[in-house]
């Protein structure tokens, strides 16, 4: 195997999932232009050329409304999976193991192994975070995109209110508004969803191969086993 195909089979998880990403993020702009001028057409507006569009604070709400709910729920799930157990599942830990676990299960501290990243051996405040670091960084990916829709929301808010020839509001009401908990609630609600419902499914039922499922023939009661 050649060292190019060797990289793109060693990555080919995160590979096909950015351009997954690209690609999708591409037709939602194409798309959305395309919706956003049928809007402006109606309302006798001129329309927006594709760049304006991309520019535009309604791309922008489009997008980061979606991200903010997808890191949420990676930062809920990271989080909530050190204490919280579901029985037979593979997306829970053992039923023993609840909590953050010993040193020696964890491989830090004096128990770090060679092979073990450097924060992991060290000490005080650097282990500390260094052991909460994913979820930490996805707390702050939630955060800063959950900003970032509170931002250019009120942008598209204003935008629409002023070609309707009402006042516009501050972001500070627009925080209570009852467009910006749609936007955010709506996102929020099947997220979690998702996330229940793969914690209960992956219970009974199996997807061979994969290390989201148990093994085939895994017993219904077995708990953190993956395929």
């Amino acid at each position: 195997m050649t060292r190019d195909r060797s990289f793109l089979r060693d990555n080919s998880l995160t590979l096909v999932f950015g351009a997954g990403f690209l690609l999708s993020l591409a037709g939602q702009a194409i798309a959305g232009h395309a919706d956003f001028n049928n809007q402006l057409i109606a309302e006798d507006l001129q329309p927006l050329s594709f760049g304006g569009y991309l520019l535009s604070s309604d791309f922008a709400v489009d997008v980061t409304e979606n991200w903010q709910s997808e890191y949420l729920q990676f930062f809920l799930y990271i989080f909530g999976t050190v204490w919280l157990l579901q029985r037979g599942s593979p997306e829970s830990k053992e039923l023993h193991k609840a909590g953050p676990e010993l040193d020696a299960e964890q491989k830090t501290g004096k128990y770090a192994k060679p092979y073990s990243p450097r924060w992991a051996s060290a000490g005080g405040a650097r282990q500390v975070w260094y052991s909460r670091s994913l979820g930490t960084l996805m707390c702050t990916l939630f955060l800063l995109s959950w900003l970032a829709q509170s931002v250019t929301g009120v942008a598209a808010y204003n935008e629409q209110h002023l070609r309707e020839l009402q006042a516009p509001i501050s972001w500070f009401a627009y925080l209570g508004a009852a467009d910006f908990w749609a936007r955010t609630l709506q996102n929020w609600q099947s997220e979690l969803l998702a996330v229940g419902s793969m914690a209960i499914f992956s219970v009974y039922l199996r997807q061979r191969g994969s290390p989201e499922s148990k093994p085939v023939g895994s017993s219904h009661e077995a708990t953190g086993v993956e395929g």
